[in-house]
């Protein structure tokens, strides 16, 4: 039951269902006691309330279901509070709407000021199109002219992978586009970034995108407001209090994040202020950079990427992101706006041609880095690497692959590869396509959780930021419902509802290195939990994907309370 008993504890929370999440536990057990940022006790009402002394708080759950808090395996965390900084143009159903709201937003803003506002449609995926309007078209800069003749103004296109559909679609007034010299002659810099033009060869304001990662800020609009680090370092507390607010109280930060982005991390930590734990891997810059360029990065990398010296229960920097150089002439454009990064937060640069990428790997499992990469094609990377140096035990992760097959899924058990899963788009927003894409014969490939369990991969689950819960994952991931057709897609792939919040916990604790401190209520561990109003296991299915704590506590102390 117990840890060390020799004092009272400061809190004791009775009365409840308790999910410990440890092997060999069940949900008989009713109560949990913490000292400072610890558990130091798990049982029954009577055995824990020993541990009351005069100055313990005592939370009557009367019912309620108390369970480790959540780690999200992909998160992009920083995300959510810059959003925040920008004004909102969500519930707008006509372009006069849009005039009104910018309208007002000039009146507050000093005159000459830029105006740059959140993308057109509703978060947390930001869909814009034609239809989104009672007139039927998007607005235009004569639109926005309407609104302010005394700003320049810049409706920004969504990251492509809210709405997970092409084109997104930027919009600026004449004020605007005067700033950025773009006219009638104005050519794009990219054939992934159309620059609309009318019957008169004049720019409309509008700026189709066919990349999912922005171009148009980063070239055309680099005049206009961007996110700065002091930007970035003012809203994490927003952004750690919104997953808070959703049962989360960790964070992998696996496709790598940039300086600016780790100091805010760091900058928080030392202030005292953090309330969600992250694990963060760097994002690399290697524009121009040859085998020997980055043989020498990893080298002179390696120290502090194995252990970082600043590293604690709250921020630990461990290893690197990899990816192939998917569109190395957008990829250049992006990272000329360097620090800037907007959205992603993450070098945009990152990217190696085959050469680089293969040395930069095995420069890595050399000198027993971690190393994650994003999507399908990585995992037969990572194998050819691992026939040539053990990779076993560094604990190399794939983030978010669409589809693996069997040969795939065997390779990474036999190598101890980690998968973090994007159900969110994977199965909820695409599986019918993924599947007419592949064939009915592959379907069992798509998002296999079932698969990759039973081989014994470590699978968390994670929310993308789209949006920052992971309560939706957990019904995707038992559910594997279609949202465009209703249908359970790949049903052989469906695991439990326990299964589904092991990876959520023990498994996040897992991919973090953390599984000795959390991801399971037992004495010793972090006091990172969360009170639920209901049992997961046994409430209706429907209600999972909207289901929001009472309470989430992190180190013992409340981080985010609901009424």
């Amino acid at each position: 039951m117990t840890g060390d008993t020799s004092r009272p504890a400061d809190r004791v929370f009775r009365g409840g269902e308790v999910l410990t999440m440890a092997a060999g536990r069940g949900a008989t057990t009713t109560a949990v006691a913490t000292r400072g940022s610890e558990i130091i006790a798990v049982g029954n009402d009577r055995d824990v309330s020993t541990l009351i002394g005069p100055a313990t708080e005592v939370l009557e759950l009367r019912g309620r279901t108390l369970m480790p808090g959540l780690i999200d395996g992909h998160a992009h965390a920083d995300r959510e509070g810059l959003k925040g900084l920008l004004p909102s143009l969500s519930g707008c159903r006509t372009v006069a709407e849009v005039i009104e709201r910018i309208r007002d937003i000039a009146q507050q803003t000093p005159h000459g000021r830029w105006i740059v506002t959140m993308p057109l449609g509703e978060p947390p995926e930001y869909r814009a199109s034609p239809a989104l309007f009672a007139e039927g078209r998007l607005p235009d800069r004569h639109d926005l002219d309407a609104a302010t003749g005394d700003h320049p103004v810049l409706i920004r296109c969504a990251w492509g992978y809210w709405p997970g559909t092409l084109p997104t679609v930027s919009i600026a007034n004449s004020a605007a586009l005067r700033l950025a010299g773009i006219g009638r002659a104005t050519t794009s810099p990219s054939p992934k970034l159309e620059i609309e033009q009318d019957a008169a060869g004049e720019p409309t304001g509008r700026f189709f995108e066919h990349a999912f990662q922005p171009l148009a800020e980063f070239t055309l609009f680099r005049r206009a407001p961007h996110f700065t680090a002091d930007d970035r370092l003012r809203t994490l507390e927003t952004s750690m209090r919104a997953y808070n607010a959703a049962g989360t109280t960790g964070v992998f930060e696996g496709h790598g994040v940039a300086g600016e982005v780790i100091d805010a991390w760091r900058r928080t930590r030392d202030a005292g202020r953090s309330t969600l734990r992250a694990h963060l891997l760097v994002s690399p810059a290697f524009t121009g950079a040859t085998v020997s360029d980055v043989a020498q990065w990893v080298a002179g990398e390696a120290q502090r990427l194995r252990a970082d010296p600043q590293g604690d229960d709250w921020v630990r920097l461990q290893g690197l992101y990899a990816e192939p150089a998917a569109d190395p002439q957008e990829a250049r454009l992006r990272a000329l706006c360097s620090p800037q990064t907007g959205w992603a937060g993450f070098h945009y640069d990152a990217g190696l041609p085959p050469a680089q990428l293969r040395a930069l790997l095995s420069a890595a499992a050399r000198e027993g880095l971690r190393v994650c990469a994003i999507q399908t094609a990585m995992a037969d990377v990572f194998l050819e690497v691992a026939r040539e140096m053990p990779i076993a035990g560094l604990d190399w992760v794939i983030a978010h692959p669409a589809t693996l097959d069997a040969r795939q899924v065997a390779g990474m058990a036999e190598h101890g590869i980690h998968v973090t899963t994007l159900t969110n788009a994977y199965i909820w927003r695409s599986a019918s396509a993924v599947l007419n894409r592949i064939g009915a014969e592959r379907e069992n490939e798509i998002c296999p959780i079932r698969s990759l369990l039973d081989a014994g991969v470590n699978v968390s689950l994670a929310s993308d930021n789209v949006p920052v819960s992971l309560w939706p994952c957990v019904w995707q991931a038992t559910e594997r419902v279609d949202r465009a057709t209703g249908r359970v897609i790949a049903p052989a792939q469906k695991i439990s509802r326990e299964e589904a919040l092991r990876c959520a916990t023990v498994h996040g604790a897992r991919l973090c290195g953390d599984e000795a401190r959390r991801g399971t209520l037992e004495p010793g561990k972090l006091a990172d939990m969360i009170v639920l109003p209901a049992n997961p296991l046994t409430m209706p299915a429907d209600a999972i994907a909207a289901l929001v704590p009472d309470m989430t506590i992190v180190g013992g102390n409340d981080a985010a309370q609901h009424p």
